[in-house]
C-alpha cells in the first residue's frame, strides 16, 4: 500500500512540474483517462530510475558531489528526468522533457520539492 501511496505522490510531484513549465509535457488529451495513466507510468518510470540507476550515478560522481557542496545532485537529479523522457519514449509513451535546461533541471527541483513536501504526510510505519 505505501508503494502505490509513494507512487501517486511522485505522479502529484510530476503534474506540479508540467503545470509550472512549458518545457515538459504530456501528449494525452488534459484531463482524460489516458492523461492521468500516462502520469502514473511515468511516475512509476521515475522511481524505478531513481532506485536503479541515481544510486550508481551518485557512487560513480560522489567526488564531484563533495566537491560542489552537493550541488552537483541538482544535475544527477535533471539527468534523472531526461533518462526518464527518454525511457517513456522507448514505450511510446506521450511524455517528453525538451530539454536539460531550464526544462530537466527546474522541473527535477520542482519534483524534488513537491515530493518532499507530500512525504511529510506520508506515514512512514517504522
Amino acid at each position: 500500500m505505501r508503494f502505490i501511496i509513494r507512487t501517486v505522490a511522485a505522479a502529484a510531484a510530476l503534474w506540479v512540474a508540467i503545470q509550472l513549465l512549458d518545457g515538459i509535457k504530456i501528449t494525452a488529451p488534459e484531463n482524460s483517462a489516458k492523461y492521468w495513466g500516462v502520469l502514473l507510468l511515468v511516475a512509476l518510470i521515475f522511481g524505478v530510475v531513481n532506485a536503479i540507476v541515481k544510486p550508481i550515478v551518485k557512487a560513480l560522481g560522489c567526488a564531484v558531489i563533495v566537491l560542489t557542496l552537493g550541488l552537483f545532485l541538482l544535475v544527477i537529479n535533471a539527468g534523472m528526468l531526461l533518462l526518464t523522457s527518454w525511457i517513456a519514449g522507448q514505450f511510446d509513451i506521450p511524455f517528453h522533457v525538451d530539454n536539460f535546461y531550464p526544462a530537466a533541471f527546474w522541473g527535477a527541483i520542482i519534483i524534488s520539492v513537491v515530493s518532499w513536501l507530500l512525504g511529510l504526510f506520508i506515514p512512514d510505519n517504522d
